[in-house]
């Protein structure tokens, strides 16, 4: 049983090494400050069914940060990254903290994004970082091709993220998305909403999370070309009239 912080700190640390990713105390700490913030919040906002920190640790921060796993260049790279669907910040703080990257988290709900903001102050995360209350297919044309990594945890099916994904990256740029276990059909529907939306799949990776906490699968996919539809397609296409079906 974990009882201290630097017990935390520790633990941590070493989990994050056994995906290939060296962080150190301060990020460890920042992390983990993330975690409790969010925890704290979560009494008044619904923002998370996890309650502790040691569940945490494995089904947020981890989570999170097997999307540099997935990615090394995302450590490496000052570039632009947007996280959509960010809710509580997952996986774009612990990205943020983790890397040089511009994080810019979108939600669609305000109450989320005014404690995010919250988040980002109390951790002094800096002005690389935003919080914007606003759809995907909205935010799209504010910003299109300004990103050079979309990530996305928990948010909708494969085939949706990519089309909302598609619009916001540039040329080479990258589509990052976790997933469970991910069905055949699911699949082959992102299959072919990729082939729509101008994208490739270039990375398929399985992880497990300690402590039987469960199955990863981290999918990359890159813009490779313009889509051959105009997006983004107006609010809710994705999900009541995906792509896909346009093939069939």
């Amino acid at each position: 049983m974990l009882d201290s912080k630097i017990e935390y700190v520790n633990v941590l640390k070493q989990r994050a090494l056994q995906y290939g990713i060296a962080i150190n105390d301060a990020e460890a700490c920042k992390l983990l400050q993330h975690l409790k913030l969010v925890i704290e919040a979560n009494e008044s906002i619904n923002l998370t069914r996890i309650t502790s920190i040691c569940e945490g640790i494995n089904l947020h921060i981890l989570d999170s940060l097997l999307y540099i796993a997935a990615n090394e260049s995302i450590r490496e790279s000052s570039g632009k990254l947007l996280d959509i669907g960010t809710g509580a910040g997952f996986p774009g703080i612990p990205i943020d903290i983790c890397s040089p990257m511009q994080v810019t988290m979108i939600d669609s709900v305000g109450k989320k994004v005014r404690v995010l903001q919250s988040f980002v102050d109390e951790l002094k995360l800096g002005n690389k970082t935003e919080c914007i209350q606003s759809r995907a297919e909205e935010f799209a044309s504010d910003r299109s091709e300004s990103f050079e990594f979309v990530t996305a945890r928990a948010v909708a099916q494969l085939s949706t993220l990519i089309e909302y994904a598609a619009p916001f990256l540039k040329l080479n740029g990258k589509a990052v998305f976790s997933k469970g276990r991910l069905s055949s059909d699911e699949f082959e529907h992102a299959k072919l909403t990729a082939q729509i939306c101008g994208m490739k799949l270039v990375s398929r990776e399985t992880f497990e999370l300690p402590d039987e906490s469960g199955h990863r699968e981290l999918l990359t996919y890159v813009r490779e070309k313009d889509p051959k539809v105009r997006l983004p397609r107006r609010n809710g296409l994705a999900k009541s009239e995906p792509l896909y079906m346009k093939l069939k």
